[in-house]
């Protein structure tokens, strides 16, 4: 039986658990730029034993930034800055992951601290704002401009080119971000996705974009390294996307090289009911495991080790990933490892604060 503290072969690599960091926005960049704070905020991850640690979602082109202060990959001036926190991750033993995005319709928007809706002018926003049909996402947020074939074409292009730089980084995983109502996400759903050409309408039509990144990317991310996908599993809204079309989304994709599926939900629409609670979301994992044989990946208030165990001994998902328990604890995995009775090694630094005869860990290859 596979346990949280099992090893995870994901083509050429081998995570040494199934805990993950979840890409989690910090609207801490200045013209997309990773700074000093996101060497500490996702080193320090690293360092508590996480086996994999996904940067949050980059956006491909600088108008697909949820807020002005996202991180980019959109130019070669965001290599270094990645590059280096990459090579903090590899001396900790840990795999590192990028989410490249587009935030669509849900582009310039504030960042949390300083409101809700729209960024104007004075706060560093854009007007041109796309999305697959001129729906806005909400009352107090950018009216988005429907895309032209040629808007779209360049849009895929970008994923390609951020996952050629994110290899140049030296990223080990690249996730596509088509979850939470961003672009992809956008297109996918029939609630959001209103158009009557190649891109809308069915179910093939509207898997048509989020197909056509995935072939690009997997272009020029090299055979020997895994690819992620993450979609929100339901709309949680009648006649919206659903684990249904989810199923035929990772079916396809995962036929055009997508290795791992990570399982959200919602995000698309702004007055959805969510029943948010522990592990709310591992049944989506779990059914699109089950009927796709494609490995998933779990997320959402999942916080304690021994539910994180469960999630993976029951074969809901291969990969638990933590967003808001790491914000709160760093070293959950460490915590983890001594709750659960497993040997797992420390950081040097760390060893008198460990388990007895605990060892230092050796860095992976990049």
């Amino acid at each position: 039986m596979t346990h949280l503290f099992d090893p995870l072969g994901l083509r050429s690599i081998t995570l040494p658990n199934r805990i993950a960091v979840s890409p989690m926005c910090q609207y801490s960049c200045t013209d997309g730029l990773m700074s000093d704070w996101h060497l500490v905020h996702l080193g320090s991850r690293a360092v508590g034993g996480a086996g994999l640690v996904i940067c949050e979602a980059t956006a491909v082109v600088p108008e697909g930034r949820i807020s002005p202060q996202d991180s980019g990959i959109w130019s070669d001036a965001h290599i270094e800055p990645l590059a280096r926190i990459v090579r903090f991750i590899h001396e900790q033993g840990a795999f590192a992951g990028i989410q490249l995005a587009h935030a669509g319709r849900k582009a310039s928007t504030l960042r949390p601290w300083d409101g809700e809706g729209m960024a104007g002018d004075a706060d560093g926003g854009w007007s041109d704002v796309l999305a697959p049909s001129p729906v806005a996402f909400a009352d107090n947020y950018p009216a988005p401009r429907e895309m032209t074939a040629d808007d779209i074409r360049k849009v895929t292009a970008a994923f390609g080119t951020a996952a050629q730089r994110a290899l140049v980084a030296g990223f080990d995983v690249v996730e596509i971000h088509a979850a939470h109502g961003y672009l992809l996400h956008e297109f996918l759903s029939p609630l959001s996705n209103q158009r009557s050409d190649g891109y809308g309408g069915t179910l093939d039509n509207r898997l048509r974009l989020a197909r056509e990144v995935v072939e690009t990317v997997r272009t020029v991310w090299p055979e020997r390294l895994p690819l992620f996908l993450r979609l929100s599993a339901t709309d949680w809204t009648p006649g919206g996307w659903d684990v249904e079309q989810s199923i035929e989304l990772t079916r396809a994709v995962g036929a055009l090289g997508v290795d791992l599926i990570d399982c959200s939900s919602g995000g698309n629409v702004a007055a959805a009911r969510i029943p948010v609670g522990p592990g709310y979301q591992t049944a989506f994992s779990e059914q699109i495991r089950r009927a796709t044989g494609i490995a998933t990946g779990t997320v959402g208030m999942i916080i304690d080790p021994a539910q994180a165990d469960h999630a993976v001994r029951s074969g809901q998902a291969d990969l638990v990933l933590l967003a808001r328990e790491l914000l709160r604890d760093p070293y959950w995995p460490l915590r983890a490892a001594r709750e659960l009775g497993v040997s797992t090694a420390w950081p040097p630094q760390y060893l008198r604060a460990g388990p007895r005869g605990s060892v230092a860990r050796k860095p992976v290859a990049g």
